[in-house]
């Protein structure tokens, strides 16, 4: 399970994926079938899912894990929507993950948490492999590469050179 890029706005519902960075922030795409592009600014917190933790009775439990545990029981614990009662969800959630906290973890964080595994169980990225901490990190997004044009264009649309487009595409490559 792949949740490097995948991140929670404050403020905003639904999740979003990293796609660029830029002067004032980062540039999210919604993971939602609109696909809206949004730009954060410097007032708006933002949480990778992978640095997500819920309190438990011993130690903190990974949001991965959780997910996991959710997969593993699917078939047998059928998931219930993220809009049933507080007390459907904690019971759901006691057979999910035995070892959180019940007095710390409240509804609205279960909620979250179902609503969330809801977006993210049918996407490819649920099943991906994770890629090494080290290769890509949330503040290590590429800068933008100017464009160079070659000299020779011959239209008002002068072309853009295969160099910059070879850099632009590692770029892309880096933030996804």
């Amino acid at each position: 399970m792949n949740l490097q890029a995948i991140v929670s706005v404050t403020g905003k519902g639904g999740l979003f994926k990293v796609i660029g960075k830029n002067k004032s922030g980062f540039i999210l795409e919604s993971l939602d079938e609109a696909k809206t592009k949004i730009i954060t600014g410097s007032n708006q917190k933002l949480a990778t899912l992978n640095d997500i933790t819920i309190f438990g009775t011993s130690d903190d439990l990974t949001l991965k894990s959780i997910f996991e545990n959710m997969d593993k029981a699917k078939d047998t614990n059928p998931i219930p929507d993220a809009k049933s009662e507080p007390a459907i969800l904690k019971k759901y959630f006691a057979e999910i993950s035995p070892e959180h906290d019940p007095e710390r973890v409240y509804g609205s964080d279960i909620k979250k948490i179902v609503s969330w595994y809801s977006i993210l169980s049918v996407m490819p990225l649920f099943t991906e492999a994770e890629v090494a901490e080290e290769d890509v990190k949330l503040t290590d997004v590429a800068e933008p590469v100017k464009p160079t044009y070659s000299k020779n264009a011959t239209n008002s649309k002068e072309q853009v050179s295969d160099k910059s487009k070879s850099a632009m595409k590692k770029t892309i490559k880096k933030v996804v």
